[in-house]
C-alpha cells in the first residue's frame, strides 16, 4: 500500500506557477488567504530565503529536476515552441532529472499537470501516469492536456481539475507496494486574472486595499505590449490583483484537498511533501509586473529570485520552524538523494550541497563556524578553498537568467550584466528594497569587486562552456530550440514579448 515506511518515503512535489515569495499568509501577508499552506508550514519547515536558479519558468524548473544550472542543462529562457507532437523537443533529454534516480530506486512516479520543459506530450522515465499541460500556460477552461499521450481539452477548472487528478493517483497508487513520487504542477497563480477565476476566490477580494502589492510607478525597463499593458501583467490593475489572490487561494483549497486524500490513505507520516514555485513574481513591486523578464534588461530583485519553499513529514521532520538559510533549487536533488536514502553518487559537478540535516532540526551554520570534517554528500571539505567553502555553507546563492548573472549573500547583492552593464550592487541591511544601486559609489568598491571575482569563480568552476549563456542573445522573449553552435542565431526570441 504505497510507502509506510517513514525512512524509504513517497514523494509529494506541489509546484505553483509565478508565485511571488510574499503570496502566502505564513509568510507575512495578512491579506491573502492561503489557510492550507500556512497548515503544510506549521507541520515542517518553511524556508524565507530559498532561491530558484533563474527568474523564469522553464530555466527554473529543469534546475529543480537537474539539480544543474542553465548554463549546464542549456534551457535558458522559457520555451516558447516545441511544446508537443510531432515537432516536440524533449530539451532534457540525456540529463539526469531526480525522478530519474526515483525510478531507478523503484518509485512509481506520476504528473499532474504544467512540465513545460519539451515534448510535453511524453511522459519521462518512470512515469506511470502522464496528466501534462500541452504549453506553459493559458486559460483556466479548456486547458489544452495530454493523458497519457492522448490530447484532451479539460472542461473544468484548471486547478480543481490537476487537484482532483492527483487524489485519484494517490488513491490508485496506495494499493500498490511500492512507494510513489507524484508531481502536482499548478499553473495557478499565473496569468490570465481577470474573469477567469471562481466568483467564490473572487469575492474574497472585492474589498482588498491590496497594500501588500504598492503600485508605484512603472519601472523604466518594463516593456509593454501594444495596449500599453506591461508584459507580464494585465491592463487592468486591480482586476489583475482581485484574478492573481483569487488564483492562489483556489490553489491553496485543492492542495488542502489533495492533502486531505493523503491523510484519509494513512499516508502523511510516510511522504515527503514540498511545497515551493518555478520562480517568484512582482505585482508591482518595483514597479514591475513580471518576473525576472518583467523588465528588459532582466532583472534580478528579491521578489523575482525567492521562491516559497515548505516542506514537511510529521514524524521525521520537526514542525513549527522557519528558516533563513539560503538555499537553491540547485540544492533539491542531493537533498532528495539523503532524505529519501537513495543509493546515488553525489556528482561533484553539480552545484548543490543537501540540506537534510537543516530538515532534521541541525543548527544552520554561518560563514564564521568551523568548518565539519566529514566528507558526506553535500559536506564541505576540510581541503577545499576558503571561499569555496564559504560558499558552501549556506550563505551564498547564485542565480543566471542568459548574460545576466547574481551572488547573493546575506546582505549584500551584486549583479553582473555581459558584455556592458548596468551593473547592480545593493547592501540589504541597509537597503532590504534594493532602492539605491551602489555599483558606482567608490566606498563601496572593494566588496563590489570581491563579490565580482566571487561570482566569476564560482560559474567558472561549473559552467559547461557549450551551454554558458553569458553571452548569449537572451531577451527573456522566450526559447525555441536547445543551444548548439548551429542553433545560435534562431534560439531566442529577438526582442522582449509575451513573458510565459
Amino acid at each position: 500500500m504505497a510507502s509506510r515506511d517513514p525512512y524509504r518515503p513517497n514523494v509529494l512535489l506541489i509546484l505553483s506557477d509565478d508565485q511571488g515569495p510574499w503570496a502566502m499568509g505564513c509568510a507575512g501577508n495578512d491579506e491573502i488567504r492561503t489557510p492550507h499552506l500556512d497548515a503544510l508550514a506549521d507541520r515542517g519547515v518553511r524556508f524565507s530565503r530559498f532561491f530558484c536558479t533563474s527568474p523564469v519558468c522553464s530555466p527554473a524548473r529543469a534546475s529543480l529536476f537537474t539539480g544543474e544550472l542553465p548554463s549546464q542543462h542549456g534551457v535558458h529562457d522559457w520555451l516558447s515552441y516545441h511544446h508537443a507532437g510531432r515537432t516536440g523537443i524533449d530539451f532534457l533529454s540525456g540529463r539526469t532529472l531526480f525522478t530519474d534516480v526515483l525510478a531507478d530506486a523503484g518509485y512509481r512516479l506520476g504528473l499532474s499537470g504544467k512540465w513545460h520543459l519539451g515534448a510535453n506530450d511524453r511522459p519521462r522515465k518512470g512515469f506511470v501516469h502522464w496528466y501534462a499541460h500541452e504549453s506553459g500556460g493559458g486559460p483556466y477552461y479548456g486547458a489544452p492536456l495530454y493523458r497519457d499521450g492522448v490530447r484532451t481539452e479539460e472542461p473544468a477548472y484548471l486547478t480543481d481539475a490537476l487537484a482532483a487528478d492527483a487524489q485519484d493517483f494517490l488513491t490508485t497508487e496506495s494499493d500498490r507496494p511500492e512507494p510513489f513520487h507524484l508531481s502536482l504542477h499548478f499553473t495557478a497563480p499565473h496569468k490570465p486574472w481577470k474573469g477567469q477565476h471562481p466568483a467564490e476566490y473572487t469575492a474574497l477580494y472585492e474589498d482588498c486595499a491590496f497594500d501588500s502589492c504598492p503600485q508605484g510607478p512603472a519601472h523604466p525597463w518594463q516593456p509593454v505590449d501594444a495596449d500599453g499593458a506591461p508584459v507580464g501583467g494585465e491592463s487592468a490593475t486591480r482586476e489583475a490583483l482581485v484574478g492573481y489572490f483569487a488564483a492562489t487561494t483556489a490553489m491553496d483549497a485543492a492542495v488542502g484537498r489533495v492533502l486531505d486524500r493523503l491523510d484519509a490513505l494513512g499516508l502523511s507520516e510516510s511522504t515527503l511533501v514540498i511545497f515551493t514555485s518555478d520562480n517568484g513574481f512582482n505585482a508591482g513591486h518595483h514597479g514591475i509586473w513580471g518576473k525576472g523578464n518583467g523588465t528588459f534588461p532582466q532583472n534580478m530583485y528579491d521578489s523575482s529570485v525567492l521562491v516559497p519553499f515548505l516542506i514537511a513529514q510529521p514524524g521525521r521532520i520537526p514542525a513549527g520552524r522557519h528558516s533563513e538559510a539560503l538555499l537553491s533549487q540547485y540544492d533539491v536533488l542531493p537533498t532528495l538523494v539523503d532524505h529519501l536514502g537513495l543509493g546515488h553518487h553525489h556528482d561533484p559537478a553539480l552545484p548543490g550541497r543537501s540540506f537534510a540535516d537543516i530538515l532534521t532540526g541541525a543548527d544552520i551554520p554561518t560563514e564564521a563556524d568551523p568548518a565539519p570534517t566529514d566528507t558526506a554528500p553535500g559536506a564541505r571539505r576540510v581541503s577545499e578553498p576558503a571561499t569555496e567553502a564559504a560558499d558552501r555553507e549556506r550563505v551564498v546563492v547564485y542565480d543566471e537568467y542568459g548574460p545576466v548573472r547574481m551572488i547573493r549573500t546575506r546582505d549584500l547583492k551584486y549583479v553582473h550584466r555581459y558584455p556592458h552593464g548596468p551593473h547592480e550592487f545593493y547592501d540589504l541591511a541597509a537597503d532590504p528594497g534594493e532602492e539605491h544601486n551602489l555599483a558606482d559609489d567608490p566606498a563601496r568598491a572593494a566588496e563590489r569587486i570581491d563579490l565580482a571575482a566571487r561570482l566569476d569563480a564560482w560559474f567558472a568552476r561549473y559552467v559547461d562552456p557549450a551551454q554558458d549563456g553569458a553571452r548569449l542573445p537572451v531577451t527573456g522573449s522566450g526559447q525555441r530550440t536547445p543551444v548548439t553552435p548551429g542553433s545560435l542565431p534562431t534560439a531566442f526570441e529577438p526582442a522582449p514579448g509575451s513573458a510565459s
